[in-house]
């Protein structure tokens, strides 16, 4: 955006971003803070941003859903307390709570409306929300805000060397981290070095007695007719007209193709279509394969 031509303070205060919370709750608030410091200086120092918004880090929190489990499924009703409590006292401005019936199918109304009363509980009930920042001063977090700060600062550096994300992505680097990440997690569950309660140990020979949400086929009939008469009734040379000149941007470099999308979708092309129209002049990404 800079190298557009835009003034870092004009679009800086405008981000926000979009974290994951897990099991670990002295090591996720920890995480969150962290995360803070470092936005503060990656714009100050590396962007010589000026503005006080600039430095600040907004950001939302979704619990994780890939610790929920399949096995004895209200246990992550706790799991789900215990991570949104840790993104509220890490500083987060805004909050999902997954549901504890996500491992095994879409939530139920009863698995919503806990994970909504786990929030409400949080921020009417539990006294955490009257002050800012109520861990800071503990020697513990402090000292583990430092050490996340320090080897995710050299992470970002080592990912700068790569020539930034998007060399790193294509070299495989990331998907390879991730990758080694998830291999060593599953083994540290296989051999009972890290313990998943329900999975590996405290395991409970019990049939599964939750209600599971079953969707209504008639939903996806009811959508295919819909989009059935969407098509029929708009029209249909305008549609065809944005749609090629999103192709011919989409083939120049450096188009900027927001404008093009809209104008696409105002004569009702659909998403489905939009990025079909991509998918032909870029075709489809696929992951290097890395050993």
């Amino acid at each position: 955006v800079i190298e557009r031509g835009m003034d870092v303070d004009k679009f800086a205060p405008r981000l926000s971003f979009f974290f994951n919370a897990h099991n670990n709750f002295l090591e996720e608030i920890a995480k969150f803070r962290a995360a803070r410091r470092l936005w503060a200086y990656i714009m100050r120092e590396w962007f010589n941003a000026k503005n006080p918004r600039s430095m600040l880090l907004r950001f939302h929190t979704q619990t994780a859903g890939s610790t929920l489990t399949a096995q004895q499924p209200e246990n992550n009703i706790v799991r789900v307390a215990i991570q949104a409590l840790a993104a509220v006292l890490g500083g987060t401005q805004s909050l999902h709570t997954n549901s504890y019936d996500e491992a095994l199918s879409l939530p139920t109304e009863k698995s919503v409306r806990i994970a909504l009363r786990t929030q409400q509980i949080i921020a009417y009930e539990s006294g955490v929300t009257d002050t800012v920042d109520p861990l800071g001063g503990s020697y513990y977090i402090e000292w583990l805000t430092d050490h996340i700060y320090e080897e995710a600062l050299k992470y970002i550096e080592k990912i700068q060397k790569m020539g930034g994300m998007m060399r790193a992505i294509e070299r495989g680097y990331i998907q390879k981290e991730i990758a080694d990440a998830a291999y060593k997690y599953q083994k540290e569950v296989e051999e009972k070095k890290r313990i998943i309660v329900g999975v590996n140990e405290f395991v409970a020979e019990e049939p599964l007695d939750v209600d599971i949400l079953k969707v209504d086929p008639s939903i996806r009939e009811k959508q295919i007719e819909r989009l059935k008469k969407l098509r029929s009734e708009r029209d249909s040379r305008k549609v065809e007209e944005a749609l090629d000149k999103l192709r011919k941007a989409a083939e120049t470099e450096d188009e900027n193709l927001i404008p093009y999308i809209i104008e696409a979708h105002r004569h009702l092309a659909t998403l489905g279509e939009v990025t079909d129209v991509l998918r032909e002049v870029w075709g489809e990404y696929r992951a290097p394969l890395i050993f």
